[in-house]
């Protein structure tokens, strides 16, 4: 039995256009000048307290950017501008997956509870994951925990299990949790630094991360 662990933005999704959107409306409330785009994708996969306070310092406004946010991203959500679109290949591979008797699912994240519950809904994932780890449950990444708790939950060890992420937080993550760490190069962190992450392979399209787990035994 395997368990299979997904990261969500920049892994699952491709929600950079809403989060770097909320990101600006989040600063312009506080009258703050805006990080530049590739600085605000920098920080997705933290919780918000940890991304607001690299992107302004301890000394900053972190708590009230964070509530800001929060604020932004629900409100745009509901603008079609905004999509937050699966990754190609990305429905067919959880589908996939689901379907394995072998393997069971689970989501370790930096949105909230209620980020993952409707994403879920959106693509009537009801009832696949196992294990759904927020940053309202767990210290943010690359602290442990949230997938320490995963494979509790899961009743799995690390030496079965695979973390699946597109940024060093998430590689960082597997390693401090014993578990394998699987890079995707598509999202938010450059392959090298993945790999100096303690990545042990970065995939390019969802056939090749597909390929890693073979068949159904």
């Amino acid at each position: 039995m395997k368990l299979v662990v997904f990261d969500v933005d920049g892994t699952l999704v491709d929600s950079q256009h809403l989060i770097v959107a909320a990101q600006g409306t989040a600063f312009a409330e506080h009258g703050i000048p805006a990080p530049g785009r590739t600085e605000a994708l920098s920080v997705v996969g933290l919780s918000l307290p940890q991304a607001f306070r690299r992107l302004v310092g301890d000394d900053g406004p972190i708590m009230e950017l964070a509530e800001s946010y929060k604020r932004a991203f629900q409100a745009l959500r509901l603008d079609p501008t905004y999509e937050e679109p699966l990754f190609p290949g990305m429905a067919e591979l959880i589908a996939r997956l689901h379907a394995r008797a072998d393997v069971q699912l689970g989501i370790a994240t930096g949105k909230s509870r209620r980020g993952v519950d409707h994403l879920i809904r959106a693509h009537g994932w009801d009832g696949w994951f196992v294990t759904t780890q927020t940053a309202d449950d767990a210290p943010s990444k690359p602290d442990p925990a949230m997938l320490q708790m995963a494979m509790a939950e899961a009743g799995l060890g690390p030496e079965s299990t695979v973390m699946v992420g597109d940024t060093t937080y998430d590689m960082a993550m597997a390693v401090s949790a014993g578990a394998a760490a699987v890079g995707v190069g598509w999202g938010y962190h450059e392959a090298g630094a993945l790999y100096a992450a303690g990545a042990v392979t970065v995939v390019d399209d969802a056939a090749g991360l597909g390929a890693l787990f073979g068949k159904s035994d």
